[in-house]
């Protein structure tokens, strides 16, 4: 099952493939000229933009159309932070997390934490990381 909350924007749409429980918040974006995977259980903060497509850094080319493209790959029980852009080309491993604003623009590993500009692993996921019952405000 998918959730996709308003504004949701796409340039394909046949390329986005979601694998179970998603979620994608508000007022995100997936530009999808190649596939893009979306695991089981991920969470897909609001303003995240995941861009397989770019352009030709060499002038003349850009200026004559000349594209690239590769896929995303957002492994099971990720969460992306708010604003942060994925580019193409990137595997997100099962069970990380990207924060806020940051942009990913290579792998990043199973069970880590990371973020900023550009990305970058920070510490793995830990039992500390989970919250206390007694702490939970909803």
């Amino acid at each position: 099952m998918t959730f996709i909350e308003p504004s949701f924007r796409c340039d394909y749409g046949f390329n986005i493939h979601t694998h179970g429980l998603t979620v994608i918040n508000y007022n995100c974006v997936i530009l999808a000229t190649f596939p893009v995977n979306i695991g089981a259980g991920a969470f897909i903060a609001p303003g995240v933009c995941l861009a397989c497509s770019g352009h030709a850094i060499d002038a003349q080319q850009r200026s004559n159309g000349i594209g690239t493209s590769a896929p995303i790959t957002i492994g099971d029980n990720v969460w992306i932070g708010a604003n942060s852009v994925v580019c193409g080309g990137v595997t997100i491993g099962a069970g990380s997390v990207i924060g806020a604003g940051s942009v990913v623009t290579k792998d990043i590993p199973s069970g880590v934490v990371a973020a900023g500009v550009p990305c970058k692993v920070i510490r793995p996921v830990t039992e500390e990381d989970k919250i206390n019952q007694d702490d939970i405000l909803f």
